[in-house]
């Protein structure tokens, strides 16, 4: 989650003014808990945790869930995102006309390789049959807004509106991801790799496949373990390629061979000779907790420019 530092983001920056809203956070790092659980464990009565709870899920930092308890309904409180980047300088004026974003939805894949446990489904449905990679193929992929697979790759284009001239500043990467289990399992490590044009960026370990928790945005029918992912970022630029602001690897966009008129194929594997091949979840927009699919951002600048 990137965050610019302007008072339009008041509500979010102020989360983190409280020391009992950051205490909360680090109890829910450790593990999902209810308000009473909260309450106990922060020596306050459950309407004070209340508010600052709904504080927290406004801002998008805390998810909520009721459930059934022994004595009525619970309601359950979980971190959403991994990470939050205040960016505190805005782009330059330069930098902000010279970019472009693609959303790329994830059933819209142009070469795949994958092996069970593996499958798709719309917002609505499930695409074919589940465990037989075939329907990878099938027609309707390209409405898929979740995918998953037990070992292998999908691939996608993305588009390239480079003219001569220009040549790539950054290229930065969202997605919805997470390891594959069958049913799921929390604790489920994934050594994830990101590529583009054939070279390697770096390998993440998905420390699990999530299921515990219905994702915010999964529909009601979806009847498969896994609920939702991690918001993960990769950024390429000219001092090396990140993940969530951690180095992956020393590459940058001039090693990346992208030039005009050639689209930029970007791949998401977990190949069969990983140390941990735990497979991929990938997640759309109307499932998991963030409503998005594969979000690209390309900055560009003349080659008379560069630095």
């Amino acid at each position: 989650m990137n965050i610019r530092v302007t008072t339009a983001n008041m509500a979010l920056l102020e989360c983190f003014a409280s020391e009992t809203r950051v205490r909360v956070i680090e109890l829910l790092d450790a593990a999902p808990r209810s308000i009473k659980e909260l309450a106990a464990e922060l020596g306050l009565s459950s309407a004070i945790v209340t508010k600052h709870i709904q504080k927290l899920e406004s801002a998008g930092i805390v998810g909520t869930e009721s459930i059934s308890g022994t004595r009525g309904r619970l309601k359950v409180c979980r971190l959403l995102p991994d990470a939050v980047t205040l960016q505190l300088r805005a782009p330059a004026a330069r930098d902000a006309s010279r970019r472009y974003d693609v959303s790329i939805p994830v059933g819209q894949y142009t070469d795949f390789k994958v092996k069970p446990t593996c499958g798709l489904a719309s917002e609505t449905s499930m695409i074919g049959i589940v465990d037989d990679p075939r329907y990878f193929w099938d027609p309707e992929h390209v409405k898929a807004k979740m995918l998953w697979f037990g070992s292998g790759y999908v691939e996608y284009r993305v588009p390239n509106y480079l003219v001569g001239g220009q040549t790539v500043s950054s290229v930065t990467i969202s997605m919805e991801i997470c390891s594959e289990a069958p049913g799921y399992n929390e604790r489920w490590p994934s050594d994830i790799t990101f590529g583009i044009n054939g070279r390697e960026l770096g390998t993440w370990t998905c420390p699990g496949d999530f299921g515990a928790q219905k994702g915010v945005f999964t529909p009601n029918w979806w009847y498969h373990g896994t609920q939702h992912g991690l918001l993960k970022t990769i950024a390429i630029r000219r001092d090396g390629t990140f993940l969530d602001g951690i180095r992956l690897s020393a590459l940058t966009p001039s090693d990346l061979g992208i030039r005009p008129n050639e689209e930029l194929r970007l791949r998401i594997a977990c190949p069969e000779t990983a140390v941990r091949c735990g497979g991929v979840s990938l997640f759309g927009r109307q499932f998991g907790h963030y409503d998005q699919d594969i979000e690209v951002a390309i900055t560009y600048e003349k080659q008379d420019e560069r630095i």
